[in-house]
């Protein structure tokens, strides 16, 4: 149980440095809303996946990615130019989580 809410914990967390510029952009709450839901699901799922074999912090960014692709196809109907950004995120918060999860032992 301790496992579950400290991946929530983390996932919580990067979902809240991922909105703080979405707020400050005045987002739709939809937006706000799907973008921190996303980072509170991958708090979950980044610590327990295992692909190829990667280590702790690549695994992260690659399912993050991969979690945001059918977001940014989404997205790049009405703006382009936020892909990038999307994308750019994953990589990052994915990166922090995988390895957060792995020095807390998840």
């Amino acid at each position: 149980m301790n496992e579950i809410l400290i991946a929530l914990l983390i996932g919580c967390a990067a979902g809240i440095i991922d909105i703080v510029p979405m707020i400050k952009q005045k987002l739709s709450k939809f937006s706000i809303c799907s973008a921190f839901a996303q980072w509170v699901v991958l708090g979950l799922v980044i610590p327990n996946t295992s692909m190829f074999g990667l280590t702790s912090w690549l695994n992260g960014l690659v399912v993050a990615v991969l979690f945001a692709l059918p977001i940014a196809i989404l997205v790049m109907e009405n703006d382009k130019k936020s892909v990038p950004i999307i994308l750019v995120m994953s990589a990052i918060l994915g990166s922090i989580v995988g390895l957060v999860g792995f020095k807390l032992g998840l």
